[in-house]
């Protein structure tokens, strides 16, 4: 990963041992290699719209015939950033977007910070960090990148890649939403994505075979309710496992992802 807000602990001035522990668990995690290099095939994929990164279905592109078979799917690409920092309580936290309720699609939804890639951008820390500030207006300078995770495949087949960062100094951040975007900007707990507490799941079906979609509610300290679903919230189960090293506390159930042989523009996982 070539980014110049890799880690380099020398010259960072982290809020806690803790924080600086933990770039430093992260940053010698490895994803597993993808297709993510692969030219762009147009004709066969289906786009977000308005280029951000919300969906209601979402999977790791590992578990899908993608990575075994890259010539037949080239989607294109896209990050979202895992801004992650200590919270008044010493709980590692999460920001999280609530979409403004004038966007045509997806309104008032929860997401990650994140979009499409442009062609100016250097790597996906660029792209995820890029819309980080064009959205809540977060610095990049504050945000120091320590890993990516593997691809996640979204309903309508757009590789996103989770961009993992650790905001040292949270004081420094003062949200400032893009009203044509974002609505609110608010914080969670990243454990709670691994936790049964306050879950619930729904039962679909892709192709003949039943998957699973979780919901998690939560609920800030000023009474605002939220809930956490889809691609963002099978992002959040992925990270919270690699940081606290467990599995979640429930089963997680994919499709067997049988592709048709070509992916048609009015194809896509409800």
């Amino acid at each position: 990963m070539a980014s110049s807000r890799s880690l380099n602990s020398a010259s960072l001035s982290f809020s806690s041992q803790r924080l600086l522990t933990l770039a430093q668990q992260l940053s010698q995690y490895k994803p597993l290699p993808s297709s993510s290099d692969e030219a762009d095939n147009e004709e066969r994929i289906i786009e977000e719209a308005t280029g951000k990164v919300v969906s209601q279905v979402g999977f790791q592109e590992s578990a899908t015939p993608i990575s075994q078979n890259p010539e037949k799917f080239r989607p294109k690409r896209a990050a979202v950033l895992i801004c992650l920092f200590e919270g008044d309580d010493g709980d590692l936290r999460v920001i999280l977007t609530k979409r403004s309720s004038r966007m045509s699609t997806h309104s008032g939804e929860v997401s990650l910070p994140g979009g499409k890639a442009e062609e100016g951008d250097r790597d996906d820390a660029e792209t995820a960090t890029r819309e980080a500030q064009e959205e809540i207006g977060l610095d990049p300078s504050l945000v120091n990148i320590v890993t990516l995770l593997e691809p996640f495949l979204s309903k309508h087949l757009l590789r996103v890649v989770p961009v993992i960062g650790i905001l040292y100094d949270k004081n420094a951040f003062k949200p400032t939403p893009n009203a044509a975007e974002v609505d609110e900007v608010f914080d969670a707990p990243l454990e709670m994505f691994i936790k049964d507490e306050n879950r619930t799941e729904e039962e679909r079906e892709w192709m003949g075979d039943k998957y699973l979609i979780h919901h998690f509610e939560y609920e800030t300290k000023k009474k605002k309710k939220y809930v956490i679903w889809g691609l963002t919230a099978g992002v959040l189960i992925r990270a919270a496992s690699l940081v606290y090293q467990r599995s979640p506390a429930f089963l997680e159930q994919n499709p067997k992802f049988k592709f048709p042989e070509a992916v048609e523009k009015n194809t896509v996982m409800r």
